[in-house]
């Protein structure tokens, strides 16, 4: 009897998985891998270590061919003891070694033994085991009566061992290892001399925008087509900002053009991308700094010191296009100058942190015009960042962050902390978890994270009298006290191969000192108080860098009430519930893209997931201290919506509005937590036009269907203009959102601002307040109209239209959909995104009353169109007599239980049963949820 299974890497299921399944339900094991990299055997050390404990026995072969395994990846792999390895070694460069095979000795039920065998083409590489297109076939053959091999087991294991005997094949010894690093150092010296390119048959031998490029310049075309003058373009750090305005730049092919930057090194290389691509006869480029004033060249590159001290010695519109980067220190003094003054045709803003402006609102610096948002994931999924590989790790036995005194708000709360995180026995098990898990590259080029200056100055001093080299320090704390070439010193020492250099352990992440490309290892050593903070650290060594394959993170989690917050950080997500964050956990994060790992151990991983069970996350005091948090990372701000989108990791403030029937929108919430400290805002509130608009404004949020927004942000834009918007203006300020033109979904937006699918009740609520339309053109009413004159009203109502537009564009910007012939996405729902029963009626273009979409099970109402709605997640605490067997038989076939009332043999149970038949003779649609 055979078994027989394709595996391929997918978002579901990949080779990583497949392998470590067979690992460890197997007795003995056999691998021939051509290629093993660090990151590979990386993610497979603990189940290596099981095994070892277990004494499951293997044998490795792997290959000096072409250089790949490292001798660091043999001397860990040598480390195991029930592991034996051999080596082969072609006897010349043309004999090539590529083979991949995979074999397991398994015991069955019957305590008979079979084999199974993976024969393909999956290396062990972080991105062959889980991102790499690979193909790889599954054997698993029960064995004969005397458990004997099957016929394909026993020829594999034949080639097996005649590789494994051949004189080619070098056993694993002290002597190899240092033979072979010699050989790779001649190697490595002979590569500096002759740089060979690569074959590049029938490539451009020229820059290519990648994926994020391509998205922004795009968007950035559309918004001046609209007649926009100023964008923002946010996204990681070395993901190609820079060139990004480079490619911007050839399209608008401005007569001059300024670039603007804080710090002389960044502006050195900038010019050198726009050098690289630009090729124009007329292209020109010079500095304008405290030692150079090249003035008469096409394109200028300045620094902000020595522009805002001669800015006015330039004609306004001297510049047509100005690039101004490191973008989040616009709403600077210094900046503020500079672009009071200039008056370009287009201003564009790059950054890869929005939330670190100096004070004020970035994006209203660009008015709100974003051309490209890249978070965490998204810059992933663009392979224009590291991926990393996470392990939580229970943090060292007698930790116990129940014996603190004091409260996360106290001043002192830090000092506390770091009194119970310094003892010398966690600095140990730190240095054991980093000696077992090690890193990518030679050299350890550390960032720990600490929870205090005083926590990293003991790091930093504790590290040094346990690995310090030959009488020199491997470590250093650095903070905001060091200065900016101190830090810069100890950053360009970490980086150099050949220094000491080791460790730098640091308090401060906002300050932009530290950003060192070639960080291979993040130490998070600290609690998790903050998701935003965590990925904030996180994000600090996610730089690429030739010849950098991953990150290794080492989180050290203890029994500390909030870890669960870096399970929010890696959901990474604005929607999300207990239930979906569970599931996140259990399955170590599987859908992170591009080779990236999260792993937890047992003990941490039952730890997280009791807090999240535990923590009830529609509580009033886990909202008010989500929201204080927030504050106090918003500079001790009452923050506005749109400062929530600035942050990665930040909690969505919709969710401040659905744990309490009474609190309707964002200003009523903050209104009740900060009533004692500022009282105006509970004021702003006894206001009833301003109340119920406000709550108008917030029916439509989160905006899953843009036009609604568009209308009211023009119409609250010109609140004071008496004729009204005509449609076909509303209809060009979409086209800043969204590719289509949908007439159909705008004129159904039309008539749900003005009430058309109302019930009773929502008239009594909201008839005083909402638009209405004459002749194709749409009015405010004048009692809003009232209330938009005055500026403390005007600024909580712009905010919360800025926020739904800017949010539409980050979560569905970047989504195609399937358009029909009369260019109607149909259905415009994003696949694993959260709707409520009331939001789905608008994007279906339903045409009765909205308000029959809510409680849950079949709508027929909208015949010929069924609406189906089940929960997949069922309380535990139905009984079992109603809780409806509802789910997916397979990816295409989707079983529901209907109620009594619906029988198979109804006219209603006939059309769901016959759905996809009947919808084409009828033109009919089941609609599922």
């Amino acid at each position: 009897m055979q078994n027989t299974s394709f595996i391929t890497n997918s978002v579901t299921h990949n080779f990583y998985n497949s392998l470590q399944k067979n690992l460890l339900c197997c007795s003995e094991f056999k691998m021939s891998v051509a290629f093993i990299s660090y990151g590979g055997v990386q993610v497979l050390l603990e189940t290596l270590q099981e095994l070892s404990d277990r004494g499951v026995r293997g044998q490795i072969l792997t290959t000096s061919y072409q250089n790949f395994t490292q001798p660091k990846v043999l001397e860990k792999l040598s480390s195991f003891k029930n592991i034996e390895l051999k080596i082969f070694v072609p006897p010349t460069d043309e004999d090539g070694f590529h083979a991949k095979g995979y074999l397991f000795r398994q015991r069955t039920e019957n305590k008979k033994e079979k084999w199974t065998v993976i024969i393909g083409s999956s290396n062990i590489t972080g991105r062959a085991l889980k991102s790499n297109i690979e193909w790889n076939l599954l054997e698993s053959e029960n064995s004969l009566e005397e458990n004997e091999p099957g016929v394909f087991s026993k020829s594999v294991l034949k080639e097996f061992e005649t590789l494994w005997q051949s004189p080619y094949s070098k056993e694993y010894s002290d002597n190899f290892i240092i033979e072979y690093r010699d050989y790779l150092l001649r190697v490595k010296e002979q590569q500096k001399k002759s740089k060979i390119e690569s074959f590049k048959y029938g490539l451009p031998q020229v820059i290519q925008p990648n994926k994020m490029q391509q998205e922004a310049i795009v968007k950035l075309d559309k918004l001046r087509k609209t007649g926009e003058k100023k964008a923002l373009a946010i996204a990681a750090t070395g993901s190609g900002k820079t060139y990004m305005s480079v490619f911007d730049a050839l399209q608008v092919k401005p007569k001059r053009l300024l670039f603007i930057v804080h710090r002389e090194d960044i502006l050195h290389k900038a010019k050198e991308s726009f050098d690289a691509v630009c090729s124009d006869k007329n292209y020109s480029s010079g500095f304008f700094t405290g030692n150079e004033k090249q003035t008469d060249c096409k394109y200028l590159f300045a620094t902000r010191d020595s522009l805002s001290r001669h800015y006015k010695e330039f004609d306004k519109k001297e510049f047509d296009y100005i690039v101004l980067d490191e973008a989040h220190h616009a709403t600077s003094e210094s900046y503020k100058n500079i672009l009071n003054w200039f008056e370009p045709e287009f201003l564009l803003g790059l950054t890869a942190t929005p939330e670190r402006s100096d004070s004020g609102d970035i994006y209203s610096v660009f008015d709100n015009n974003v051309a490209v948002e890249i978070r965490l994931r998204d810059a992933l999924s663009y392979d224009i960042i590291a991926p990393f590989h996470y392990f939580g790790l229970t943090d060292v036995q007698g930790l116990d962050y129940s014996k603190l005194n004091l409260n996360p708000e106290d001043s002192h709360y830090l000092e506390e902390v770091s009194k119970l995180l310094m003892i010398s026995k966690r600095v140990d098990y730190i240095i054991e978890k980093i000696n077992f898990y090690g890193h990518d590259g030679e050299k350890t080029k550390a960032l720990g994270f600490c929870a205090t200056v005083e926590h990293a100055r003991y790091m930093a001093d504790e590290f040094n009298k346990r690995l310090s080299k030959n009488g020199k320090n491997v470590a250093v704390a650095l903070c905001s006290e060091d200065s900016v070439s101190t830090r810069e010193t100890f950053t360009k020492r970490l980086e150099d191969e050949n220094d000491c250099l080791e460790y730098i352990f640091t308090v401060d992440i906002f300050n932009e000192g530290i950003d060192i490309p070639s960080t291979n290892l993040i130490l998070m050593l600290r609690p998790t108080d903050s998701s935003i903070i965590f990925i904030q650290q996180l994000g600090r060594g996610l730089r690429k860098l030739q010849g950098k394959e991953f990150v290794t993170v080492l989180d050290f989690i203890g029994n500390y009430q909030k870890s669960f917050l870096m399970a929010i950080a890696l959901f990474g997500k604005k929607s999300f519930d207990k239930d979906s964050l569970k599931v996140a956990v259990k399955s170590d994060f599987a859908d992170l893209p591009n080779g990236t790992y999260i792993h937890m151990d047992k003990i941490a991983k039952e730890q997280v997931l009791k807090q999240l069970e535990n923590e009830r996350f529609m509580s009033m005091k886990y909202m008010k201290d989500s929201y204080f948090t927030f504050k106090q990372l918003n500079g001790g701000k009452i923050p506005c919506l749109c400062d929530y989108l600035k942050h990665d990791g930040a909690i969505d403030p919709l969710k401040f509005t659905i744990f309490n029937t009474q609190i309707k929108t964002y200003i009523e919430f903050v209104a009740s937590v900060e009533k004692d400290t500022h009282p105006e805002l509970a004021q702003l509130l006894q206001n009833e036009i301003f109340k119920t608009f406000i709550r108008f404004i917030f029916s439509f949020l989160p905006a899953n269907r843009i036009e609604e927004i568009v209308a009211l942000k023009l119409l609250i834009q010109n609140h004071e203009n008496q004729n009204g918007i005509p449609f076909d203006k509303i209809q060009i300020e979409l086209s800043k959102h969204v590719d289509y033109k949908n007439n159909k979904s705008f004129e159904h937006s039309v008539k749900t601002l003005c009430g058309t699918f109302y019930d009773s009740s929502e008239h009594n609520r909201f008839d005083e307040i909402i638009p209405f339309t004459k002749n194709y053109l749409l009015f405010l009413p004048e009692k809003v109209k009232n209330i938009c004159k005055e500026e403390k009203f005007f600024i909580w109502i712009s905010d919360a239209l800025e926020y739904a537009l800017l949010r539409y564009d980050f979560d569905f910007g970047r989504n195609d959909y399937s358009i029909d012939k009369d260019g109607y996405k149909t259905p415009f729902l994003k696949l694993n995104n959260l709707y409520t029963m009331r939001s789905v009626a608008p994007l279906c273009l339903y045409e009765k009353i909205h308000s029959s979409f809510r409680g849950q099970g079949l709508i027929t109402a909208a015949k010929p169109d069924y609406f189906l709605f089940v929960n997949l997640h069922k309380d535990a605490n139905v009984k079992e007599s109603i809780n409806y067997k509802d789910k997916f038989l397979t990816r295409s076939t989707f079983q529901w239980e209907s109620p009594n009332s619906t029988s198979q043999q109804s006219e209603v149970g006939q059309n769901l049963i016959n759905n996809f038949s009947r919808h084409m003779s009828y033109n009919q649609k089941l609609w599922i949820a």
